[in-house]
């Protein structure tokens, strides 16, 4: 094996803890000696050791003259762990091989500085547009203090996610709502509308074995979320529900008190979603799925808040111009400014074909 198939082998074990490691990035590094493996380690969840850490327990005193592949630079600074530069030094490493500069300003270079201080050579690069996709989310948030958004939806092949009497359920197949739940599972929060609570009463959760459920926002600028609903009633996941200066405050105290948590974002009539994003990431929110209606996803369109999109088409001709369409609001006046994807995708899952991509350019937040 090569430098490149080790890093491959690196890059594939960091997605092991898909979703779990927020805020912190997806981490893989393997320890090779005599172009052999003889230890890997990932990081499994913020607060935990690092993927170093992991690989370099399981080395040994093996790890003395050996190669350390990782998918992100070496952390050099105290947070929730120790630095693991610190470690790579005193277990003998002699060359560490490196996808990518750790974006984050606590490192940004200066874990590979002290590394080449101490002896141990570097090398940075190897793999990086792959690595840089793998920790988009990461990228994203923590060079631009906002979540990595992207918005979902199942239509038929003449964009209808409805039919005029508000029927829904199902039009995609099996294959492709279990890829859905992956898509939940994997992120930290799951965004809705209020129509869609109104609408379809859903539980937000996410149903896979040994799954995450996301934390829920309904995006509700006059309070109007049903006491009775399932995002109030399931305790299984938080509820966060976005409303305005204007809503009601005795609606806002009930929903208080049954254990939801509002933020009030903006004074107009509609809910400032930027604002909104900005206080999600605060909360160390790196990741929302917008699985709402069409006006909802139109908003988070128009507002060039969208990052990447995975729409679900089924073979199926439902018609109606009164049916719902994926995407409503007022649209886009010219061709010109609508939104064409970049680094398009497509794949079949089971009766569906699977469209996916970028809605920015920039993809690969370099």
């Amino acid at each position: 094996m090569n430098d490149e198939n080790f890093m491959r082998e690196a890059l594939r074990i960091a997605r092991n803890a898909e979703g779990r490691t927020s805020p912190n990035p997806l981490v893989g590094a393997v320890v090779v000696k005599d172009g052999k493996i003889i230890a890997e380690g990932w990081h499994r969840q913020a607060g935990t050791p690092h993927a170093e850490i992991h690989a370099l327990n399981m080395a040994g005193e093996l790890a003395k003259g050996a190669t350390l592949y990782v998918t992100l630079e070496p952390c050099s600074h105290f947070g929730r762990t120790p630095p693991c530069v610190n470690r790579i030094i005193e277990s003998g490493i002699k060359r560490v091989v490196a996808a990518m500069k750790d974006p984050n300003p606590k490192v940004a270079g200066r874990g590979f500085e002290i590394l080449k201080n101490a002896g141990v050579e570097v090398e940075v690069g190897l793999l990086e547009a792959e690595a840089r996709r793998l920790n988009e989310v990461f990228l994203k948030f923590i060079t631009e203090k906002l979540p990595f958004v992207t918005l979902k939806f199942a239509s038929s092949l003449d964009g209808k996610i409805a039919t005029y009497s508000g029927e829904s359920q199902w039009i995609s197949c099996e294959e492709s709502r279990k890829f859905v739940h992956h898509l939940r599972d994997i992120n930290d929060v799951i965004l809705v509308g209020i129509g869609t609570v109104l609408a379809d009463n859903p539980s937000l959760t996410t149903r896979l074995v040994e799954g995450k459920n996301p934390i829920r926002v309904i995006v509700d600028s006059n309070a109007r979320t049903p006491l009775d609903s399932k995002v109030m009633a399931d305790k299984s996941a938080r509820t966060i529900i976005a409303v305005t200066k204007n809503a009601p405050s005795e609606k806002i105290s009930a929903l208080k008190a049954c254990g939801v948590e509002i933020l009030i974002c903006g004074e107009e009539k509609r809910v400032d979603l930027k604002i909104l994003l900005e206080k999600l990431a605060k909360r160390e929110i790196t990741s929302i799925l917008v699985e709402g209606g069409g006006q909802i996803h139109f908003s988070m369109l128009k507002s060039g808040l969208v990052d990447k999109i995975y729409a679900f088409i089924a073979p199926k001709i439902i018609g109606g111009k009164n049916s719902l369409t994926a995407v409503e609001g007022i649209g886009f006046e010219k061709l010109s400014e609508a939104i064409t994807l970049k680094k398009f995708t497509s794949e079949r899952i089971g009766e569906d074909f699977l469209l996916s991509g970028y809605v920015k350019e920039d993809f690969n937040w370099k």
